[in-house]
């Protein structure tokens, strides 16, 4: 069907009969209702993902800029053993977004209330929490991005539909020359093609800041790991020494 509409076309054409205009602006025009209901539809979707694309990748920078900052200044607190002035640098307001921040306040604060054995494991669970809740913060917006790659080849589709609809109707009542038919195919056309460009849009910034958090989960794994083998030290050192 689809083959035998476009040799119609084909045909209408070498017959050189007045069709219309194929611009943006002509397709605009020409579509209906329906068609330009999709477009703006897609038009939306795409600026949804793009303002959440932007508002992670702000937040994705700042946090990690900001853990930097503070494993550059907190690395000597933890090398004298300091917990006092190491969580007083990770309390600081300068650090409220980065993700090492959090993890160090949640295991600082177990061990400084009790310092041994049963310390540790309490920090290990408060860190097993404080990286979920970071994870879950730099994911924030992805369902967005997913839900705008994975829908609008679809909602694209839906225009393509009743695109080819309007030109059956065109070729119902005016027949089947160029100009009767090319209104419904340049909806059918422009509705598909747009909705492809935002579902790349939105499947591309999905998988970079997946990728992204990935990065992120792992450093706050190995930093995890790191924190507890410092605890440990910390407990076995004041334990030799109060038994000396």
């Amino acid at each position: 069907m689809i083959f035998s509409l476009f040799t119609s076309l084909a045909l209408a054409a070498a017959e050189q009969e007045e069709a219309v205009g194929f611009t943006l602006g002509e397709i605009w025009e020409h579509s209906g209702m329906l068609a330009r209901g999709v477009i703006i539809t897609l038009i939306v979707m795409v600026s949804w993902a793009v303002f959440v694309g932007i508002e992670r990748l702000i937040a994705h920078q700042r946090a990690r800029s900001q853990s930097m900052m503070l494993a550059a200044e907190v690395v000597s607190s933890l090398q004298e053993s300091d917990i006092t002035k190491a969580l007083a640098q990770s309390n600081k307001e300068e650090y409220k977004s980065s993700y090492l921040a959090a993890l160090l306040k949640a295991g600082l604060a177990e061990l400084q209330e009790r310092p041994d054995d049963y310390g540790v494991a309490a920090a290990k669970r408060a860190l097993d929490k404080a990286a979920s809740q970071e994870i879950s913060k730099l994911s924030k917006g992805m369902t967005v991005l997913a839900t705008v790659g994975s829908t609008a080849p679809f909602v694209g589709l839906f225009g393509t539909v009743f695109g080819v609809i309007n030109a059956f109707q065109g070729m119902a009542q005016a027949g089947s020359g160029l100009a009767a038919i090319s209104a419904g195919i340049s909806e059918a056309l422009i509705t598909t093609g747009v909705g492809i460009g935002v579902a790349i849009v939105g499947v591309w910034l999905f998988n970079y800041f997946n990728q992204r958090t990935d990065k992120v989960s792992q450093e706050l794994a190995a930093s995890e790991a790191e924190f507890l083998d410092w605890a440990t030290k910390l407990v076995l050192a004041r334990q030799e020494k109060a038994g000396e």
